[in-house]
């Protein structure tokens, strides 16, 4: 394979950007740089004809004792077994307004791009190699004079007089303070209010029971029936006191009532005897 670029740059500016890794990994086309791995080391998609392919690899450029510089490089498909391996060979010749890169050397390749037509592997190829050295020529190099004019600027800074140091402020002296005279306790919180009374322990007693009554019996009603349950607890009606004399009569009524019943028992039991 023999292949001619010309780019309208000087071969100096090409070298420079040879020698430098980091610069031959930007100006592969669409070279996409995995983290940890050399400068010119990655995956790379070629399109051949309507075919796209990926693949994943490694370029190293080394410069020959007679100004040439020799390419080798080889990839693997990220999704397939085919593979691809390049020996090349860059001579740098100086021409009227630039300079012509000479690129000859071989190409070997197998798996997928194997089975494409060799015209459209062989343009493709071409027009890698026209981009790449392209972009080699669109390296930015440093303006002329640059370099004189930040040593200058270092040099003046240097001779610059150091700014002297502004003197602190005299602090002023503190001015003394005079303690406050101390405040004379106010008559008005001299007597102890009296505390309140502190509830009985009977009132105690009969507001913890009405509540502990009205808790059981309004847990499982439902608000009808609470509205129309009858008042209990402090506001229940009281019942009509009973009379002394009903409650005597009752007391010997029941006794009474024995023994006339036990009488009446005996009796018969001695009739029934007689007969």
């Amino acid at each position: 394979m023999e292949h001619e670029v010309f780019v309208p740059v000087q071969a100096e500016r090409l070298r420079e950007a040879l020698a430098d890794p980091a610069r031959v990994a930007r100006a592969v086309p669409g070279l996409q740089q995995d983290a940890g791995t050399p400068p010119v080391s990655g995956r790379l998609k070629v399109r051949v004809g309507g075919h796209t392919i990926t693949y994943r690899g490694t370029v190293r450029v080394t410069a020959r004792d007679d100004g040439s510089y020799a390419v080798e490089g080889d990839a693997t498909e990220a999704r397939g077994p085919g593979t691809v391996k390049l020996a090349l060979a860059l001579t740098l010749t100086p021409s009227d307004g630039g300079t012509t890169v000479t690129i000859t050397g071989t190409t070997t390749s197998d798996g997928r791009v194997a089975d494409l037509p060799p015209d459209a592997v062989s343009a493709t190829t071409g027009r890698l190699l026209n981009r790449f050295v392209e972009n080699l020529a669109e390296v930015p190099e440093t303006p002329p004079g640059a370099a004189e004019r930040v040593q200058a600027r270092e040099q003046a800074r240097e001779q610059a007089p150091e700014p002297e140091p502004e003197p602190e402020p005299e602090a002023e002296p503190e001015a003394e303070v005079e303690p406050a005279p101390e405040a004379e306790p106010s008559a008005l919180f001299e007597e102890e209010e009296p505390a309140p009374p502190a509830p009985s322990r009977v009132n105690r007693e009969d507001a913890v029971a009405e509540a502990a009554h009205a808790r059981r019996t309004m847990i499982g009603r439902s608000a009808e029936e609470v509205d129309h349950a009858p008042p209990r607890g402090r506001y229940a009606p009281v019942p009509a006191p009973e009379t002394a004399d009903a409650r005597a009569t009752l007391r010997w009524a029941a006794p009474a009532a024995a023994v006339a019943l036990a009488s009446a028992i005996a009796v018969t039991r001695a009739l029934r005897k007689r007969r």
